[in-house]
């Protein structure tokens, strides 16, 4: 009963995050992790608890990604699965002891990742004379990053865009949705073949997720942008922490 309850609470929580600024996966990860899922599955499961929060939000950004190019968009979408897919396929070869040995590291990553967002969005606008608009040359990377693990995804790919010169802020995060919905659901037909989904706990925390993007994001707004982030940086260092800690001692 614990187990369900911290389950559905970090479901709800991670919802509520991404929805507002990202981050979801330093709180439902771990959550996996405490509950007794191995690192491998519950990395898996959290990938595919996210999903319909990331449907949601491409729903709501519907308009914004209907205005874009077409061709474009098909293609970015399609090499976004592609990466994926390799992605998902290098976690399921992978051993559960290495990837345990990569978790706080890719943590870590993706804690300073999101802490610098903005300043990486500033920093890659600067290049966007120097990249290809829609290039599979940054897409492909990052996409199988995301297939391998999803931490910082959203805050990589919204710093990629502006590399591609994106500067409409709504139709950025419509793609991110929708490219983080499509990387999702090819790993989720991965790691379902892999059997490396946990359906029970999936299940739970996707419901945690729907319920945290659809009522947890207005509350969430209330919150300081700026302490909203120390927030979630102060999770994903915290989670970084524990998990170097597990790491050195064994446990």
């Amino acid at each position: 009963m614990v187990d369900i309850l911290l389950l559905l609470v970090a479901g709800i929580i991670g919802g509520m995050l991404n929805a507002v600024a990202g981050g979801g996966t330093f709180i439902t990860f771990p959550a996996l992790v405490f509950t007794g899922v191995p690192p491998i599955a519950a990395n898996a499961t959290t990938t595919v608890a996210a999903l319909p929060g990331y449907l949601a939000a491409a729903i709501g950004f519907r308009r914004d990604i209907r205005a874009m190019d077409q061709a474009p968009l098909l293609r970015v979408t399609i090499w976004t699965m592609i990466g994926g897919a390799v992605g998902s396929g290098l976690l399921l070869i992978s051993s559960n002891k290495a990837f345990s040995v990569l978790v706080p590291f890719l943590l870590l990553a993706a804690t300073l990742i999101f802490m610098n967002g903005p300043r990486l969005r500033q920093a890659a606008a600067g290049w966007r004379h120097a990249v290809a608009p829609f290039g599979l040359g940054t897409l492909l990377p990052v996409a199988i990053y995301g297939g391998y693990f999803n931490g910082g995804l959203g805050i990589i790919l919204l710093a990629m865009f502006s590399m591609w010169g994106m500067t409409d802020l709504h139709q950025m995060n419509g793609l991110k949705s929708w490219l983080s919905f499509a990387l999702s659901v090819i790993a989720f037909a991965i790691f379902a073949i892999g059997g490396q989904v946990v359906w029970g706990p999936a299940a739970i925390m996707s419901l945690g997720t729907i319920i945290g993007g659809a009522f947890g994001a207005p509350v969430a707004r209330r919150i300081p942008m700026p302490m909203l982030r120390l927030l979630i940086a102060a999770v994903g260092f915290g989670m970084t922490a524990v998990f170097f800690w597990r790491l050195w001692s064994g446990a």
